[in-house]
């Protein structure tokens, strides 16, 4: 060693040396990290909704009214047929969708509705032939009726016989508190015909088909496959988005308790953040990350991933890795920063892909894989 410290030369090729050896070492590793990104298919306009109908194919929901399917393979999208009239303003039109495979696919859509009143958030459920929606029945229709266009919530969620539905408090805060309204609530149906489920109306006089309340506009929705449990995220005011795990007959607090702060400056409220009677939020953002679509992965592909939950964020344009240990959240990491705008759904395939969607003008399907 004493040599290389003596002669420049000698020196420097050791540390070359060093490196290479090094890089040689660890270079699987790095490569392990890569991911590959390919755009499936032609644009779409502010696509909002996304569900994996075959191995090669999905549904796509664009906010306008569209639906189309599109081949993973190769492409192809075709448009699908007889798609029920909605009010594309603002943040309503066309938005969620599922496909049910433990019922013959059967087709369920979240959808801003037409209404005398005013404006609902309405579930459908329908069956797929030769690219057109047949069969078709409203399976519920909310009664908070608005002329207000935002706030809809409309992530579907299936467990069982039994379909879960978020619903937005539709710029109305308070009444996410009021037991006999829908806005501001996860609902549980029926998934076959939208009756209420036996004994259902625990508490509070709440109405029967409410499972949760308290909620502002709750966007993202995910079932833990291990162990049943329903995870949504939803959106804060200025700060305070939120991931809640839900739990029959509780209240998570909107508009009294928050992290967030009115988008003008100031409290919401009397600025509570924690309240006997009310559920805490599991893990929250401030700043806002602008959550949607949710995901837990539990695949090989990207074993970084596996395990935890994915989200996806709009304002950030990424994808939040949070990361879970005995069930809950204990720390984030961010992927994915401003690679291809703002996310809006996210699904995982059976081979371990990550299918994601871009709401934007210009938007579109994107497949993420290694």
């Amino acid at each position: 060693m004493v040599l290389y410290l003596q002669n420049k030369s000698l020196l420097r090729s050791f540390i070359f040396v060093c490196l290479l050896a090094c890089f040689s070492f660890f270079g699987y590793q790095v490569s392990s990290s890569e991911f590959k990104i390919k755009k499936i298919g032609k644009g779409l306009s502010n696509p909002w909704g996304i569900a994996v109908l075959s191995e090669d194919e999905i549904l796509v929901t664009e906010r306008a009214g569209n639906l189309y399917k599109v081949n993973l393979i190769n492409g192809s999208t075709k448009s699908i047929k007889n798609v029920p009239e909605v009010v594309a303003q603002r943040q309503g039109g066309l938005l969620d969708i599922l496909v049910d495979k433990k019922s013959k696919n059967n087709i369920y859509l979240c959808f801003s509705k037409r209404e005398a009143e005013g404006v609902s958030t309405a579930l459908s459920v329908s069956s797929l032939r030769n690219n057109e929606l047949v069969s078709t029945k409203i399976l519920f229709s909310s009664n908070n009726k608005s002329n207000s266009t935002v706030h809809f919530g409309c992530r579907i969620g299936i467990k069982g016989d039994y379909v879960y539905l978020s619903i937005g408090d539709r710029g109305d805060r308070h009444q996410s508190q009021n037991p006999h309204s829908h806005a501001g609530s996860v609902i549980k149906i029926n998934k076959y015909n939208g009756s209420l489920p036996n004994g259902s109306n625990f508490q509070n006089d709440w109405l029967p088909e409410l499972f949760t309340k308290g909620h502002r506009n709750p966007q993202g929705m995910a079932i833990d496959l291990e162990n049943g449990a329903i995870w949504i995220n939803e959106h804060g005011p200025k700060g305070g988005d939120e991931i809640n795990i839900l739990r029959k007959g509780k209240n998570y607090g909107w508009p009294i308790v928050t992290h967030g702060k009115e988008y003008f400056g100031g409290k919401v409220g009397k600025g509570i953040k924690t309240l006997k009677g009310f559920e805490d939020p599991i893990w929250y953002w401030v700043p806002s990350i602008a959550p949607s679509g949710m995901a837990f992965y539990n695949k090989d592909m990207f074993p970084e991933f596996k395990g935890h939950l994915l989200v996806s964020s709009l304002k950030f344009k990424s994808i939040y890795l949070v990361k879970l240990k005995t069930g809950l959240p204990y720390s984030e990491k961010v992927f994915f920063k401003n690679k291809f705008g703002r996310i809006r759904d996210i699904e995982v395939l059976e081979d371990g892909s990550i299918l994601i969607i871009t709401d934007m003008k210009k938007g579109g399907v994107y497949k993420l894989f290694r």
